[in-house]
Parts: C-alpha cells; structure tokens; sequence
C-alpha cells in the first residue's frame, strides 16, 4: 500500500531541517537575522532554518521575516515557528524606512514570471528595491539572490559558468537580475557594506522545481522539450543553508558564489529514470544543443562541502510525491526556456 503524500507542514519541516554548517554559521554569526521576501518559494524555509538553527546552537537572535503577505495565513503559519513577520512592501521607500534593523540580512525578493507581459514591475522589483534595501540596510552583511541566468550559455562539454564568466542580457528578466546586482554592488562600494551575490540555479523540492516539472510530465504522457540538454539542481534544504554560510563569506567588493549542485545532469536521463519509476516511456522531442545555462559550483562546493541530498534520492522524492498525488504550487520553471521570456 502506498504512503500519502506529504503535506505542506511536513514537507516546510523536511526543508528546513538545518545543516550543521549552517548551525555552526548562526552561533559565529552576531545580531539578529532578516529574510527580505519571505513569502516567496524559499522564503519560508531559509527563514525557519535560521529559527531551527539558532534555537540548535542555543543562541538567542531574532529572525525578522519580511513580506506583503497577500496570504494572511502565511504571516500566522511563520509566527508559529518562532519567525517575527514583518508586513512590508518593499517597493515603498516609507515602509522600507520603519523595518528594523538587522546586522544579517538575506535578500530574496523579486519577480521572474510575469516579466514578458509586465516588464515594468519586474524593473521596478529587480532594480528601484534592491536600492531602497541597500541604503536602507547599508551597516548590515548582505546575501542578494541571484540567478544562473545572469550568464550567458555555455558549452555543453565543459563545466559550465564559473563565477569569473562575464555576464550576459538574454531577455528581460536576466537584465533586471544584472541591475540588481549592479545595484547592491554600487551602494556596498559606497558604504562599505560587505556583500554576497548567490547565483542559484535549479533549487528543488517536492512541490516546485525542474524535477517537478520532468516527472510531471512524464507520469501524465506529455511531451518534454530536451533542447536546453543538461542543466544542475540542488536541493532546497541545501540551498537554504548553504545561503546561511554565505552571510560569513560576504565581503567588499561583494563576493560572487554559484550555487547548485557539483553534478552536470542531462534532461533527458532524468526524463528516463522518472519513465522507468513510473512504468512508461517519456515523450521526449527537440534535440540537445551544445550550449545550456549551467554553472560550475566547485567554489562552494569547496566552501560548504558536499550536498546531503543525491540526485537519485531527489527524483525518487519526486516521483513518490507525484504518484501519490502530493500538492504542487503550480508554478512551471520554464526551465526549457532559450530566449530569455518569462
């Protein structure tokens, strides 16, 4: 008989699950700790962590969690973890100017789907906020969220993007990432303020990522796109504490670290090993190309170590949580994208 699918609490409790480096980075770490974009896809988890971890290494700290919250039960659910939530639109210069001070400060927000029917909004959320919060938080350490997509594709034979490889505009939304970047990196010079730039690329979990989306589709017989041909993931839970560890690595001039998993992974074995879990043969149609986003993470993996979660183990996860039918946040990666449109 099969198990039901987790829930949202389990599934929130399983990624928040802190590591011992970043139990070991928030008892080094002094002040209190924000999470701007809480409501987001990560939020929520990075922001629990940092509770569990303090609470682990017995240190006593606030954990402010930022955010609109449109769900009002978001802003319950995160107070009963022990997070302190903080309504705040941070496109308001006035609202942004009353949040209390924190020495640690992650920053999430910004807008990624949407941008090719309101490439307005995602400027202003990608460039005018990131100003607003660098000024705002210009005496604390900063990790800025980034992405991947700030690269340009790279060959597929190699390792792909290093954190020295010149960035690139493909679209929209990859330059509204560049600004934002080059936003935070003008008032750290500025002000001093020590800076990190996480480039993420592909953080999963049961609910949402590429894994998602690939064993999705094969298990309801629907054609999978394998032209952008290999891509890197990293487990959620990693993610989150491997974000926590950066706040000891930020510096001035910021630092720029790739984040994702050390394995380069091609689309279409993943697609088969979902096909042979479920039974069926995956329906696959383009033809790889010989260049994709991917990133070499050597840098952090060198820093923090390996990730806990295998790749065999994640799309096992996956394809557990869609066979028995588990909740999605219904958010499609696009991860076949190749022209930068969201």
């Amino acid at each position: 008989m099969s198990r039901p699918p987790l829930n949202d609490h389990e599934i929130e409790q399983l990624l928040s699950q802190p590591t011992p480096g970043a139990i070991a980075a928030v008892r080094q770490l002094e002040g209190d700790f924000m999470v701007l974009g809480v409501g987001g896809k990560m939020g929520t988890s990075l922001a629990v962590m940092l509770r569990r971890a303090l609470d682990a290494a017995g240190r006593k700290a606030t954990v402010y969690g930022v955010s609109r919250f449109s769900r009002p039960a978001a802003k319950a659910e995160l107070e009963a973890c022990g997070v302190t939530a903080v309504s705040c639109d941070l496109a308001d210069a006035a609202q942004v100017a009353r949040l209390p001070p924190a020495a640690n400060v992650e920053y999430l927000a910004g807008q990624k789907f949407g941008t090719e029917s309101a490439p307005d909004e995602t400027w202003i959320q990608n460039t005018i906020v990131p100003s607003l919060v660098a000024q705002q938080f210009r005496s604390s350490r900063i990790v800025v969220f980034s992405t991947g997509c700030v690269y340009p594709f790279t060959p597929v034979s190699g390792r792909g993007a290093t954190e020295a490889t010149p960035v690139a505009f493909l679209g929209e939304y990859a330059s509204t990432c560049v600004g934002r970047e080059r936003v935070f990196t003008h008032y750290a010079r500025k002000y001093g303020t020590p800076t990190l730039m996480y480039r993420l690329n592909y953080s999963v979990e049961l609910r949402y990522g590429v894994l998602v989306d690939i064993g999705h589709r094969v298990l309801h017989g629907q054609p999978i796109d394998v032209t952008m041909g290999v891509f890197n993931l990293i487990w959620q839970g990693d993610a989150c504490a491997r974000a926590i560890q950066c706040l000891q690595h930020t510096a001035n001039p910021p630092k720029i670290l790739n984040i994702t998993g050390p394995d380069q992974i091609a689309l279409g074995d993943v697609a088969a090993r979902f096909g042979k879990l479920f039974g069926r043969a995956p329906i696959l149609t383009g033809t790889p190309a010989e260049t994709a986003w991917h990133s070499d993470a050597s840098e952090s993996v060198r820093l923090f170590g390996p990730v806990t979660k295998s790749l065999d183990e994640l799309i096992g996860l996956v394809a557990d949580h869609l066979r028995a039918g588990g909740h999605l946040l219904g958010k499609p990666t696009h991860f076949e994208t190749r022209d930068g449109k969201y």
